[in-house]
Order: C-alpha cells, then sequence, then structure tokens
C-alpha cells in the first residue's frame, strides 16, 4: 500500500502524505481524484521497498476487511463446471493414456498380451516402461495410448499382465495386527522420550489403566482420481497437472527423462482433492514419459481402481498404553508404546512417528512420561494425510486421557484444563509452540457453546477433545446419540480455535468445516488393507465415504488472537476423532479403541 500510494503521488505530482486509500483506490481528495491499484502496479513495482520502520499498520479497530467473509474468486467457475481441473486439459491432436502396474507395489512386467491389445479400436501404443526405481517417480507398468478415454479404458481392461513379484510387496494386514498383539506388552525397541520415573509412578497409582488402541491404513480417495497431460517435444517437456507440489514436480519430471530442470515446465491447475496425495508427482512421471515415447501431447488418467490401488496411504499404528492417576485424580504417570512401521527397518514411515518427541503432546505437562517406538516392516507405500501425524495421535491421545480422567471420577473439562496448568509458553517458548492459556481458553469456549453440563436425554453424549498442531489450538466437542443396536447420530460439532487473527472468515470457516466432514467421515467405515501385498478396497462401495444426510451442522468459533496468524485446514481434523469417540462413552459407556467405528461394529 505505501507503495502505491507513492506511485499515485508521483503520478500526480502530488505529496504523498496528501493521498488516502480505500477500497483498492488511492484517493487525492484536494483535487478529488484516485486511480486503482491494478492501474498503479506496474510504477509501484519499480520504486524502493520501504523500511518496516517506515510502514504503519492499521489498528484492529480500523480493519476493513480482514476477519470479513470474503467469497471465493472461482465460485461462480465452479459451479457453473468450467474447465479448472486437471482432468479438463486439452490440446491439439491430443491423444489418451492409461498405465498399469504391478498391484503389489514392486512387482515389475515380464510380458503382456500386446499384440491383441493393439488390435482393439481406438488403441494407438501399447508397450512396457521399466520404471527408474524411485518411490516417488516412476514404477514398472504398461502405457496404452489410444484415441479416446473410453478406448483406453476399454482396452486396460482386456490386458493381460504377467508380473516378476519377486521383489514385490507380500504385507498383509492380518498379520500386521498379529505382530502388534505379540509385542504391545514387551519392552519397545526405541525410547523416543522420558521424564521423571514412569515405572514408579504407575507402580504408587491410585488407580491405574491399560488400553490398546489400533486404527487403520487410509486412502486420500480425493474425487478428482490422478491425471495430467504432457507434451513432449523439441527436448522439452509441458506438464498440465493438479500438482500441490509444482516445484519438486520439475525436479520428479527432469529426473525421470534424464532432462536438465529448465527442460520441465509445469502448469499447475486447480485440484479435485489433494490432502497429501498430490505432494507426490508420480503421475506426472508416468504422463511424461508416455509422452516421450509417443512424442505428442498425451493426457494420462488413472480409473478409481487405479487411485485406490496405488495411493501414498496414511499409516495405520497402534498405541499399547499403560497411565495411572494419584489419590488427588490427578494423572501420575503416562506410557505409550507406539507401534509403527517402517520400510528399511530404521526410521518410521512418512507420518508414522512423531518428529519431536519431547513436544508431543502431553509429555510437556506430565512429570512421569515415557514415549516408546517399535517398528514393523512394511512395503506397504505411506504419504502425507490431512494434519499428518496428529490426525491419528489425537485420537488415541485424547481418548486415553479421557480414559483417565473417568478412572479418576472428574469431568472430562476440569481434568483437561488441569493438565493444561498455569498461562505458558511451552518450549521452545515461541508462537509456534503450544502455550498452555491459549489451549485452556479455547476448551472452554468450545465447552460453553456447546453447553457442556447440560442436561441431555439417556443415550446421548457429550465428548470433549483438544490437540495443537500446526500452530493451531483447537478444541472440539461432538454431540452424539448411540442406540442399542449400535446406530450413531452426531448431531452437532463445535468448534473453537485460536489461530491469531482470521484473515478471511469464511475461508477459516470452510476450513474447520471441511476438517470435520473429513475427520468424520475417516473415523466412521474408511480402511484400507492388504493381503499378499494387494489392496483390498477398490473402490466406493468397499471405500464408503460420508454422505451428506450424515454430516452434522458444525458451529465454528474463533478466538482472534494477536499472535501470529496460522493456519486453519489441518489443526481442525485432529481433535475430531477423539470428541465423537468420547461423546460415544459418555453416552453409552462404550470405550471405542479401534477406528474405523464399523470395526467395533457401529454404524451411522
Amino acid at each position: 500500500r505505501h507503495m502505491l500510494v507513492q506511485a499515485a503521488a508521483k503520478t500526480w505530482a502530488v505529496p504523498a502524505k496528501e493521498c488516502t486509500t480505500e477500497n483498492s483506490h488511492v484517493l487525492h481528495g484536494k483535487t478529488n481524484r484516485q486511480i486503482n491499484y491494478g492501474d498503479l502496479a506496474i510504477k509501484a513495482a519499480t520504486l524502493p521497498v520501504p523500511l518496516a520502520t517506515d510502514v504503519q499498520l492499521k489498528n484492529r479497530k480500523d480493519y476493513k476487511l480482514l476477519g470479513k467473509r470474503i467469497t471465493g474468486v472461482d465460485n461462480h467457475a465452479l459451479v457453473t463446471g468450467e474447465p479448472l481441473f486437471g482432468i479438463d486439459q486439452t490440446l491439439p491432436n491430443i491423444l489418451y493414456a492409461v498405465y498399469e502396474k504391478c498391484p503389489a507395489i514392486g512387482g515389475t512386467v515380464k510380458s503382456a498380451n500386446y499384440d491383441e491389445i493393439l488390435k482393439l479400436p481406438g488403441v494407438k501404443y501399447v508397450f512396457p516402461i521399466e520404471g527408474n526405481d524411485h518411490p516417488l517417480e516412476l514404477t514398472s507398468g504398461v502405457a496404452i495410448v489410444a484415441t479416446s478415454t473410453w478406448a483406453a479404458f476399454e482396452a486396460k481392461r482386456q490386458l493381460q499382465v504377467v508380473w516378476d513379484e519377486t521383489n514385490a510387496s507380500k504385507d498383509s494386514w492380518d498379520d500386521l495386527l498379529q505382530q502388534a498383539h505379540a509385542i504391545k506388552d514387551k519392552p519397545a525397541e526405541k525410547t523416543l522420550h522420558e521424564s521423571g520415573d514412569v515405572d514408579a509412578a504407575l507402580d504408587g497409582a491410585a488407580k491405574s489403566v491399560e488400553a490398546f488402541y489400533s486404527h487403520h491404513f487410509i486412502a486420500h480417495a480425493t474425487l478428482e482420481p490422478q491425471n495430467c497431460t504432457a507434451w513432449y517435444r523439441d527436448g522439452a517437456v509441458d506438464v498440465w497437472a493438479p500438482t500441490q507440489s509444482p516445484g519438486r514436480g520439475v525436479t520428479n519430471v527432469a529426473h525421470t527423462l534424464g532432462l536438465d530442470a529448465d527442460k520441465v515446465t509445469i502448469h499447475q491447475t486447480r485440484a479435485g482433492g489433494g490432502f497429501g496425495r498430490r505432494l507426490v508427482n508420480d503421475s506426472l512421471c508416468e504422463v511424461a514419459a508416455i509422452s516421450k515415447h509417443i512424442s505428442g501431447p498425451v493426457k494420462l488418467q488413472w480409473t478409481r481402481e487405479d487411485d485406490m490401488a496405488h495411493d501414498f496411504y496414511r499409516a495405520g499404528g497402534f498405541h499399547a498404553f499403560k497411565g495411572g492417576v494419584d489419590e488427588a485424580g490427578k494423572i501420575a504417570g503416562w506410557h505409550d508404546h507406539l507401534i509403527t512401521f517402517s520400510a528399511d527397518g530404521k526410521k518410521p514411515v512418512i507420518a508414522g512417528a512423531p518428529r519431536q518427541p519431547a513436544r508431543e503432546f502431553p509429555a510437556q505437562l506430565v512429570d512421569n512420561f515415557s514415549l516408546s517406538q517399535s517398528l514393523l516392516p512394511l512395503q506397504t507405500r505411506c504419504g502425507l494425510w490431512r494434519a499428518p501425524g496428529s490426525n491419528t495421535r489425537a485420537w488415541a491421545v485424547q481418548s486415553f486421557l479421557h480414559e483417565l480422567a473417568v478412572a479418576a471420577g472428574r469431568d472430562h473439562l476440569e481434568f483437561l484444563l488441569e493438565v493444561m496448568g498455569e498461562p505458558k509458553w511451552l518450549p521452545p517458548q515461541n508462537p509456534h509452540s503450544l502455550n498452555t492459556g491459549r489451549a485452556a481458553d479455547v476448551i472452554k469456549l468450545a465447552a460453553e457453546k456447546a453447553g457442556w453440563g447440560k442436561k441431555l436425554p439417556a443415550g446421548r453424549g457429550l465428548g470433549l477433545a483438544f490437540h495443537f498442531s500446526h500452530a493451531g489450538h483447537f478444541a472440539e466437542v461432538a454431540e452424539v446419540s448411540v442406540s442399542a443396536a449400535k446406530n450413531i447420530t452426531v448431531h452437532n460439532i463445535t468448534v473453537a480455535a485460536d489461530i491469531g487473527p482470521v484473515v478471511n472468515l469464511s475461508g477459516a470457516e470452510n476450513q474447520c468445516q471441511g476438517s470435520v466432514v473429513d475427520g468424520l467421515s475417516a473415523m466412521l467405515e474408511l480402511e484400507v488393507t492388504m493381503e499378499n501385498g494387494r489392496i483390498v478396497q477398490e473402490n466406493f462401495d468397499t471405500y464408503p465415504l460420508l454422505r451428506m444426510p450424515a454430516a452434522p451442522p458444525v458451529d465454528v468459533h474463533f478466538i482472534e488472537s494477536d499472535n501470529p496468524p496460522t493456519g486453519a485446514g489441518e489443526p481442525a481434523l485432529p481433535p475430531l476423532a477423539p470428541a465423537v469417540c468420547n461423546a460415544i462413552y459418555a453416552a453409552s459407556g462404550h470405550r471405542v479403541r479401534t477406528l474405523p467405528l464399523s470395526k467395533e461394529g457401529f454404524s451411522i
């Protein structure tokens, strides 16, 4: 704004101090002139950037845009079906491709019925691709290129590939679950963080609780399956893709094709869902390799079955908890034996374990605390899913915290606030670490807005949970009914958040509401299981996303603190599952220790 004012003053040859700004215009009151920011932008860009000391920010009371509801710039284009997405792209003389990979990750092509496929209607090319042994780039497979997506899909249905599965995954969820149960009570392989004397604290506890929590792998299942378009020509390639990481995409494609990075251009389109899946650019590498092979423009389209079978899944995992409370009903000791997975036997899979265990809630707030880890071997590919790591740990930790509150005979709200203690920044004591005062404030606000303590009919209960992640303090309360047949109804979700000043209120509310719906969908019925390295779930008939009639109202409330602003799209998700599960306990007395809920007989 300072630079725009300077540009206007130069344009009019008037002192800058006589100019004001309003509604994206610079105004000169003495001469009743005005000019919009767009017309000033080029001139303003040539001016020196002002020193921070020369710029005066508005006071909160003078905000005219910040904190207001501002509509999305693409809303009209979205609802009228304009071609914004990767799947909408087209080029002159374009062909259409599919790519068949081994259903067990790590398998390679031995042979296929190429001659038969080449005779099918619309098929122009069919050929194997070796792959480059990079797990995030190009996997061995067979490409079919045709005159339409339908022709390519039809040919793919008739493709018969003989796979070499010598080095392919043999993963089985049932085997992994059995292994986890076998080691849960044994000493862990590694201690991640320990403080105090946990064993002594648990031995001396007035009441003790032990619990084993288990959660399944899940897929991203973006509504727009993976797709992208490429045109390789003159030793360079253009790629049109709904990627979340275009810079990394340039590197991946260049490495796959053996090109210099300046020979790769990524045209980023709108994505029909990402949630971390499109941080991986495997489909870009596939289409680039196919386009280079045929020396022409081509669009690659995955089927829904491809999308389910070749995801980078949110890792499943297990928590074996031991906890105790003292005579006063306070936490005496806490031990969490985390059982997760490893591809190399040395480090956990992505988001399988906390990167900073000493800062993982409630490590900094419990005197006698330990977090340990054991690893199970895994070949199934894992990746980032909305609120990575936090999306599962919050469920287990906040549910077990409620178990301790129940064991102590304490109200959960009172118990949770006591854990937070006096207001303070926890190490490293900066705006991106947990502040117990901010945490307590959102917990109290969520409870107040949800009517915590109100009288409810039989079979209906409230559940509370808090989590700090991605620099956001979030508390949520779920109101849930449970029938005798274990059918649940989620009546309402109340969200309270402190993410600093809210820039766009409609966007922030949308992110929170979307997180709640996404989290509820995941916890109800979604699971990915493996057998002989193959993903069992193939489509939405066996991977049922939440339907609109089951989506509850979501009331969102913000505490607009003066702390630096942070995001809302990820930290709003983790508290959802424990809030719902704690409400199920309040309504029915049933303690949920397995996700999805369908594994414990619940339905919606």
